[in-house]
C-alpha cells in the first residue's frame, strides 16, 4: 500500500533539509525548496506547452466531430476477431504517440471495442491490446511529443535525441513481445461474434462499453450537423493525419541529413506544437467562425488543466533529483558564480563505486528495476529523473552509455506506471471502457509485458 502513495511530500522535505543542512541555516532551506520547484519549472515548461497544445487540438476536433470520423473508417477492417486485435493495437499506438493515450482512451473505447467485441474479440484481450499499445508502447517511446526522453535526458546529462531514439526501439521490442504474448493468451477465446470472455471463469457477456459525456454529444453533434459543417469535419479528419504523418517523415528524414534542419529535443516538440496550433486555430475557426476568439480560449484551458494534472506533481519530485546534478544544484542552492556547485547524487555513486559490480547487465537491471518500482504509484513519469539521474551516475562507472541506461529505466518506469500493469493508474478508464476488472487487465498484462521489458534490456546491453 506504501508504494501506491504520493511522493511530493517527502521530496518537498527533502529539499528543504538538503539545502538547511549544506549551507547551515533554515533560511537557505526554505529558499532550496522553492527555488527546486522554480528550477524544475523552468527545465519542464515546454512539456507543458506541448501537452496543452495537443489536447486543445483534440478538444477541438471533438467539436467538429473530426476525431471520430478519423476513426470509423477503421472499424470496416475489423473482419474478425484476430484482425481486430492487431488493428486494435495499430490504431492506438499510432493515436497514442500523437495525442497521448489517456485523452485518446475515450475515442478508441467508444468507437473501436465495441466493434472489436462484435467480430468475436473479447473484451479482456480488446482492453489489452489498448494498454500495451497505447499505455506501453506508444507512452514508453513517447517519439514525437518527446516528454518522457526530455525528462529522463535532462537528468541524465545525456541529448534528448540519444534517448528518444533507444527508446524508440526498445519500446517497439517490449510491445512487440507484449503484444504477441498477450495474443497467444487470448488466441483459443477469439471467434465468438457478439461476446466476449470475462475473467477466467468463462463467463461469456454483451460488451456495453460506457461513453463519455463529451463524446456522447459529439456522436451526436455529427448527426444532427448541416452538410457544410459535416464538410469541414471530413476535412479536417483527413487534414489532422495527413499533418502528423507529415511532421513523422520530417523529423525521421532530418536524421538523415536532408536539409530539413534539426529536431533534437526542444526542436522536435517546438515543431510539432506549432503544426497542433495552427489546425487548433483553422479547427476552431471552421467550428465557431468569430466566435473562435473565445471558443479557442476554452480548449486551451482545458488542455492546460490536463496537462497539470498529468504532470504537475512532477515539477517538486524532479526539483529534488535536480539537486543531484551540477547543472541544476547551484541555482537551487543559490550557489554563486564563482563557487563549484555539488552533485550530491554523482558523488555518492562515486564514494561506493568499489561495491558496485562493473557490469553492464546487472546494472542495466537494476536500474530497469528502479524503474519499475517508481512506477508502482501509477504515474510512469514521476520516476524518470530518478532514472535518469542514476543513469548519468552509473553509466561512466560500468562503462554503458547514459543514454542507453535512461532509455532502459524509461521503459520500467512508463510500462509499469503508465497504464499496463498497475490497475490503480490509467488501466481503470481502459478497463471500464472494455467492461472488464482493473485487476483482472492488469494480471493479464503482467506476464507478457515483464518478459518484454527483460528481451529489451538485453538487447539494449548488447547493441548499445
Amino acid at each position: 500500500m506504501l508504494f501506491r502513495r504520493g511522493v511530493v511530500i517527502p521530496t518537498l522535505l527533502g529539499t528543504f533539509l538538503i539545502g538547511w543542512m549544506y549551507k547551515g541555516d533554515v533560511i537557505s532551506g526554505f529558499k532550496a525548496v522553492y527555488n527546486a520547484n522554480l528550477t524544475a519549472a523552468r527545465e519542464l515548461f515546454t512539456i507543458f506547452l506541448i501537452i496543452t497544445f495537443m489536447v486543445a487540438l483534440l478538444a477541438s476536433l471533438r467539436d467538429l466531430g473530426a476525431d471520430r470520423r478519423m476513426i470509423q473508417p477503421v472499424q470496416r477492417f475489423f473482419v474478425n476477431g484476430h484482425l481486430a486485435f492487431f488493428i486494435l493495437a495499430a490504431v492506438t499506438f499510432v493515436i497514442s504517440l500523437f495525442f497521448w493515450p489517456t485523452p485518446a482512451v475515450p475515442l478508441l473505447g467508444a468507437l473501436l471495442i465495441p466493434a472489436a467485441v462484435r467480430v468475436g474479440l473479447p473484451p479482456i484481450a480488446a482492453g489489452m491490446a489498448i494498454a500495451l499499445a497505447g499505455q506501453g508502447m506508444a507512452l514508453s517511446s513517447d517519439y514525437i511529443m518527446q516528454v518522457a526522453p526530455m525528462l529522463s535526458a535532462t537528468g541524465a546529462g545525456a541529448a534528448t535525441g540519444a534517448v528518444a531514439d533507444k527508446a524508440l526501439v526498445l519500446s517497439l521490442i517490449t510491445g512487440v513481445v507484449a503484444i504477441g504474448g498477450a495474443y497467444l493468451m487470448n488466441r483459443k477465446s477469439i471467434g465468438i461474434g457478439g461476446a466476449g470472455s470475462l475473467g477466467d471463469q468463462g463467463k461469456v457477456a454483451k460488451l456495453e462499453a460506457p461513453v463519455e459525456p463529451e463524446y456522447a454529444e459529439a456522436a451526436a453533434a455529427v448527426e444532427t450537423l448541416d452538410p457544410k459543417m459535416q464538410k469541414w469535419a471530413k476535412l479536417f479528419a483527413l487534414l489532422v493525419p495527413l499533418s502528423m504523418l507529415g511532421v513523422m517523415i520530417v523529423m525521421i528524414l532530418s536524421k538523415f541529413g536532408g536539409g530539413w534542419g534539426s529536431f533534437e529535443g526542444g526542436d522536435g516538440a517546438a515543431f510539432i506544437g506549432g503544426v497542433a496550433i495552427i489546425l487548433l486555430i483553422l479547427a476552431s475557426v471552421a467550428f465557431s467562425k468569430v466566435h473562435a476568439l473565445d471558443k479557442i480560449s476554452e480548449h486551451v484551458v482545458e488542455g492546460f488543466v490536463f496537462a497539470f494534472k498529468a504532470m504537475g506533481p512532477v515539477i517538486p519530485i524532479a526539483g529534488f533529483f535536480f539537486l543531484g546534478n551540477s547543472d541544476f544544484s547551484g541555482s537551487i542552492l543559490s550557489i554563486g558564480e564563482g563557487e563549484t556547485a555539488p552533485a550530491f547524487l554523482f558523488d555518492l555513486v562515486s564514494s561506493v563505486q568499489n561495491m558496485i559490480p562493473s557490469s553492464g547487465v546487472l546494472t542495466a537491471f537494476g536500474i530497469l528495476i528502479v524503474g519499475i518500482v517508481t512506477g508502482l504509484d501509477g504515474s510512469g513519469f514521476s520516476g524518470l529523473p530518478l532514472t535518469g539521474s542514476l543513469s548519468g551516475a552509473l553509466g561512466p562507472t560500468v562503462g554503458v552509455d547514459p543514454s542507453t541506461l535512461a532509455a532502459i529505466g524509461q521503459m520500467g518506469a512508463i510500462w509499469a506506471g503508465g497504464g499496463t500493469i498497475i490497475a490503480w493508474s490509467s488501466l481503470v478508464a481502459v478497463a471500464g471502457f472494455a467492461n472488464v476488472s482493473a485487476l483482472e487487465l492488469a494480471r493479464k498484462n503482467f506476464l507478457p509485458v515483464i518478459i518484454g521489458l527483460a528481451v529489451a534490456t538485453l538487447v539494449a546491453v548488447l547493441i548499445w
